[in-house]
C-alpha cells in the first residue's frame, strides 16, 4: 500500500494514543514505515479481545463474591495473565498457584505469599483479600 493509502481508522489503539508501525510505499516506491491507528479488520478484532477479557474479569470477579474462587484468579484476569505467567512472577509451581484459587487455602496463605501476589498485582495485601467493589 502506498504512504498517504495507510488507515487511520478510530481504534482503541487511538484512544490510548497508540500508533502502530507499518510498512509502505512511498513515492519513489521505496518501503517506509508509516504510524496507522488502525484498520478495520484489526480493530474489529482488537475490540473482540478486549470485550472477552472485560468478561473474563466479570466472571472471575462473579465467582470471587460467590466463594468458588479466591482474589487471587480475579487480579490474575484482571491483569490479563494467565496461570503459567502468574506463577512464574510469583515463583512458584502453576499447580501451587491453581490451588490458591481455592478460598479455603487462600484463607490459610501466610502473609509472605500473600505479599508476593500483592507485589506482582502492584496493590497491597489488604486490597488482594478484597476485591473492590464487592
Amino acid at each position: 500500500m502506498k504512504k498517504k493509502e495507510v488507515p487511520q481508522d478510530k481504534s482503541q489503539l487511538q484512544k490510548a494514543n497508540i500508533k502502530d508501525m507499518v510498512y509502505a510505499v512511498d513515492e519513489n516506491g521505496n518501503y517506509v514505515t508509516e504510524l496507522s491507528t488502525g484498520w478495520e479488520p484489526k480493530t474489529i478484532a482488537l475490540d473482540n479481545a478486549i470485550k472477552e477479557i472485560e468478561e473474563r474479569v466479570e466472571e472471575a470477579k462473579q465467582r470471587v463474591i460467590e466463594k468458588k474462587t479466591s482474589p487471587i484468579e480475579y487480579y490474575m484476569e484482571l491483569h490479563k495473565m494467565d496461570v503459567p505467567i502468574l506463577a512464574s512472577y510469583v515463583g512458584l509451581w502453576q499447580w501451587r498457584v491453581k490451588r490458591h484459587f481455592k478460598p479455603s487455602v487462600f484463607k490459610k496463605l501466610s502473609t509472605k505469599t500473600l505479599q508476593k501476589y500483592a507485589n506482582v498485582f502492584e496493590i497491597g495485601i489488604d486490597e488482594l483479600k478484597h476485591i473492590k467493589d464487592q
